[in-house]
């Protein structure tokens, strides 16, 4: 129960720089008296810009500053609830709002329209409309209930039995389903991205594996040829090398001889010929001398003949020795000549041998590299592990997504439900249909101390219907200002009775502005006063009316407004 303390405001409307206060709590019943303009309803106005940041009239926020001193307008409101102290400061010129709980401010780091959500929704749980169909009723410019639009009389009845919880939970899970439908969005764009580069990296890798697999046998090819080669060389340098194994030794070795045999055949035939030389020389010199140039003596024909036949016989035997050597020789150089040929067969084996090798050695690398991309095409290493790997990862993106889809769905699914529950038609209407009858139960009581004899009934719709003895269907418009006043003030004491009974949204503070003046006969003047005075002990009502001669005597307390100086003030 929200319990109203004091009211203070100074430069509001027509008050001046002095603060004016009001103590709720004095009294149970006090009435309000005053001149026109005296600023009666002035304190109706300070209590709704103190809660609501606008006045009770539909007054503009600036012309709410006093119009004299104009600025240094403050409103202050203090009230007990749930067992704390609570106090909201209100300004203008300096532009002021706080909440105090107790001695500490609430934190003001947010918006001020998020300031006032957390003042209604959090604190009082009250807003404009229903805070005053529970507190006032009678101003001019106030709508009474009745005359609200259904979807305002709902709001109301929700304030007032305090589901309008339920209204703020379907708002927030709208704002989550839109959040949600984007997600559900999102999540479809991606899985369908993610599908299609699922097929294209399928076919990526389709490609690519048709491609090593022609990539793999054209190497397998390729090693076979190079491994054919190898083979052919190295069963050649087998034969090479059997082949030199075989004749180099001999070859060496008859070369060997054959060139000491020509080196033999050379000396001896250059011995021939000095041997020649020399049997020439000794044939000039029997030819020439007749006397021995040594010792004097003849030479005889006969030893000059003898000399000349030993000579030529010599001569003849040595050029004998020289044909047969020049014949040996032509035969040796023959041999020499066949055995550097062979010598040459095999150096040229030797080459071709030490070339296949090296050969051998470059296909072989060749063959090993080739064995090496083979064996990373076969294991799937390069590119189509790559292109694996990704597909892998797009599967897994995929799954990831599809799980998130489900939850998604079962979300949606979830919020389908809960906002079939939060419609107006789900749980605040089994709530509405409790409470229906009783709101009825009072009304009619209500009209009947008023001496208004009909029968009152709001649908779940919050439409009414009004039946009487005589006539049936009437609705409110039907009735004259002073029976609709009657309607009006049952269904403002039965808002009361239901706020009380629900307690989060009960006040101890009435006000009825002009109640007394407007459409009430004597009669119904004297039915309102009884029901104020049924009202418990928790109630503070105060009465706004210009009536003070006709209504002194039935309030505990008076208080008079009063101008002075063109400023609205409490008369002393």
């Amino acid at each position: 129960m929200i319990l109203f303390k004091k009211l203070r405001w100074k430069n509001f409307l027509s008050t001046g720089n002095s603060f004016t206060e009001l103590d709720f709590l004095k009294n149970n019943t006090t009435l309000v008296v005053g001149q026109n303009g005296a600023g009666k309803s002035t304190m109706l106005d300070a209590l709704s810009f103190a809660l609501f940041g606008k006045g009770h009239r539909n007054i503009a926020k600036p012309q709410l500053v006093n119009s004299v001193n104009k600025k240094g307008c403050v409103v202050e409101v203090e009230f007990e609830l749930s067992g704390n102290e609570w106090k909201v400061v209100r300004g203008i010129k300096p532009n002021v709002f706080e909440i105090w709980k107790g001695d500490t401010m609430i934190n003001q780091s947010s918006h001020a329209k998020e300031y006032q959500k957390i003042l209604e929704q959090n604190i009082i749980k009250l807003n404009h409309k229903s805070f005053h169909q529970i507190v006032v009723l009678g101003s001019s410019s106030f709508i009474p209930f009745m005359q609200l639009p259904a979807g305002h009389r709902r709001e109301v009845i929700e304030d007032l039995l305090d589901i309008n919880i339920f209204s703020k939970m379907n708002i927030i899970l709208k704002e989550k389903g839109v959040a949600l439908r984007e997600s559900i969005k999102d999540n479809t764009y991606k899985l369908d991205l993610v599908q299609n580069k699922i097929e294209t990296q399928k076919s990526y890798i389709k490609d690519v594996k048709a491609i090593n697999d022609d990539r793999i046998t054209q190497i397998k090819d390729e090693i076979s040829t190079l491994e054919s080669e190898v083979e052919s060389l190295t069963s050649e340098n087998v034969t090479l090398g059997e082949y030199i194994q075989e004749h180099q030794e001999s070859v060496l070795s008859t070369l060997e001889k054959l060139r000491k045999a020509e080196a033999s055949g050379k000396e001896k035939k250059h011995e021939l010929q000095a041997q020649v030389k020399t049997i020439v020389s000794e044939t000039k010199f029997f030819e020439k001398n007749t006397t021995c140039p040594t010792c004097s003596q003849d030479i005889s024909n006969d030893l000059r003949d003898q000399k000349r036949k030993m000579a030529a016989e010599k001569a003849k035997t040595i050029n004998e020795d020289l044909e047969a050597l020049s014949k040996g020789s032509a035969a040796l150089e023959s041999d020499i000549a066949i055995a550097i040929e062979a010598q040459e067969t095999i150096k040229d084996k030797q080459h071709r041998l030490l070339t296949n090798n090296t050969t051998i050695q470059r296909l072989q690398g060749q063959a090993n590299t080739k064995k090496g991309d083979l064996s990373s095409l076969q294991a799937g290493h390069g590119d189509f592990q790559e292109a694996e790997e990704k597909l892998r990862s797009y599967i897994s993106t995929k799954n990831e997504l599809t799980e998130s889809r489900l939850a998604l769905s079962d979300q949606r699914a979830y919020n389908d439900v809960i906002s079939e529950m939060l419609k107006d038609t789900g749980i605040k209407t089994k709530i509405v249909k409790q409470y229906i009858p009783i709101i009825n139960i009072f009304v009619n009581q209500y009209l009947q101390i008023l001496d208004f004899f009909v029968s009152f009934n709001l649908d779940e719709s919050f439409n009414e219907t009004i039946r009487s003895r005589h006539r049936d269907d009437f609705t409110y418009d039907s009735f004259s200002e002073g029976e609709k006043q009657r309607i009006d003030l049952a269904l403002l004491f039965t808002w009361r009775m239901i706020a009380k009974k629900k307690n989060s949204v009960a006040t101890n503070l009435l006000i009825l502005d002009e109640t007394f003046d407007s459409s009430l006969d004597h009669d119904g003047v004297e039915n309102l006063t009884k029901i104020l005075y049924t009202l418990d002990s928790n109630t503070n009502v105060f009465v706004i009316s210009h009536k003070g001669d006709l209504l002194d005597g039935k309030f505990e307390n008076k208080i008079e407004f009063v101008k002075e100086k063109n400023f609205s003030k409490l008369k002393d």
